[in-house]
């Protein structure tokens, strides 16, 4: 996702995702999707809580 692998978002479970998502990006099309759903379904979690804070 990024060239500078030092930059962040500043919140760890975005960061995490993304993370996820450079590793997906090497997997076959087909192991794509399930790892595409996580990371939404992670994301989705953590935006839900943003009133939380």
């Amino acid at each position: 996702m990024t060239d500078d692998p030092q930059e962040t978002t500043g919140h760890p479970r975005v960061d995490a995702a993304l993370a996820e998502l450079d590793r997906i990006a090497d997997l076959p099309p087909a192991e794509q999707v399930a790892g595409f759903a996580t990371v939404q379904q992670e994301l989705q979690g953590t935006l839900a809580t943003i009133d939380e804070r």
